[in-house]
């Protein structure tokens, strides 16, 4: 770790203070050849850390955040000054996220480069920004009047389907395909593709053993835990397995000493801590859940035993998603069973039997 007394919290180290970011239209230099930037975003998570990697002939960028006006022109600020007029050689997007994916066709036209990312990523982007435009489909109706979804909320889940699309310029019709443990070679140095999932289907992380950095993407961030859902399209799916499994694989292929550079809030040290953290959170909100379901409930009712805040109209789908991402975890493990009523919504109750499983 660095030696200038970096804040503490919570077993994380922060070189540049936990909340300590690059100002306006001048990228922090992180380490040689890396340069940290950020674009705001008007939204509760309000902002994106975007990751400058500068090569003999030009730059490779990581993430780019939602497709907007100012988002927009502060890049051209950045190409204008910063860049010095060096073009793009690659746009590397970790996910398919809005705010991580959303100017990647816009860069990678006006540079004439690759935009780079996992199939399953680029594939599922394209498929969801598809949606257009469309009516919500009859499938997802009823996948949340599964979830308990009263009419009046049915009517906001019609109204905002299909903005997803809205968020992102249109992507490339061909893409670089990136591969789990793969390298990628910038100014002479390897930057190795770590994938993970749950969070996203293939999510892309990079780590540079040389220089002992992690572009974690949304994988790993220091204080928010990254939404972990279940969606209309794949609705027996178990993220949350996938996540938790991914987080441990991860702590234990890469080193503690790593540098971690996250797509929000600020760079920290203290991975392996993190990753625990995250795990273990999981873990408990499972046994939470499993205790709340002593008698049954719909996914709407399981609210209480995961989050401490209400949940509101703005944030019910993403609430629901986790939600069913835990309860699928448990049916997965059998802890759980869920039946079906004549109006079509699931109602789960625990297996008293299995309260003494780990």
């Amino acid at each position: 770790m660095p030696d200038n007394n970096p804040e503490l919290f919570r077993g994380l180290s922060y070189p540049w203070g936990r909340t300590g970011s690059p100002a306006p239209g001048e990228p922090r230099k992180i380490a040689d050849g890396v340069y940290w930037f950020r674009l705001p975003m008007p939204m509760s998570l309000d902002h994106i850390n975007i990751w400058l990697l500068e090569d003999v002939e030009g730059w490779t960028v990581v993430d780019t955040c939602l497709n907007l006006p100012d988002a927009r022109a502060a890049w051209e600020q950045i190409f204008d000054g910063f860049m010095e007029g060096k073009p793009l050689l690659r746009v590397i997007c970790t996910h398919l996220h809005p705010d991580h994916v959303g100017l990647a066709g816009w860069l990678t036209e006006r540079f004439g480069c690759e935009l780079w990312m996992s199939r399953e990523e680029f594939l599922m982007c394209r498929a969801m920004a598809g949606d257009t435009g469309r009516p919500a489909p009859d499938v997802a109706i009823r996948f949340y009047i599964a979830a308990g979804y009263n009419d009046q909320q049915l009517d906001k889940y019609r109204q905002k389907f299909g903005r997803f699309g809205k968020a992102i310029s249109p992507l490339p019709d061909s893409f670089r395909r990136l591969l789990d443990g793969e390298t990628i070679r910038v100014n002479d140095r390897y930057w190795q593709v770590v994938m993970g999932s749950g969070h996203s289907p293939e999510h892309v992380a990079l780590y540079c053993p040389a220089l002992k950095l992690l572009i974690s993407g949304d994988q790993v961030l220091p204080k928010i835990t990254p939404n972990v859902s279940v969606f209309p399209t794949e609705p027996h799916s178990d993220p949350l397995k996938e996540w938790l499994r991914s987080n441990a694989r991860i702590r234990d292929k890469l080193p503690d000493d790593v540098l971690v550079l996250p797509a929000h809030e600020a760079p920290f040290y203290g991975l392996h801590i993190r990753l625990t953290q995250l795990i273990e959170a999981h873990e408990r909100d499972l046994d939470k859940l499993f205790e709340h379901l002593v008698e049954p409930r719909r996914a709407i009712d399981c609210f209480p035993a995961l989050f401490k805040r209400e949940i509101t109209d703005d944030v019910l789908g993403m609430a629901t998603g986790e939600t069913l991402a835990h309860l699928n975890c448990l049916l997965g493990r059998r802890r759980v069973r869920v039946e079906r009523d004549e109006q079509g919504v699931d109602w789960y109750r625990q297996k008293p039997e299995t309260a003494d499983f780990d």
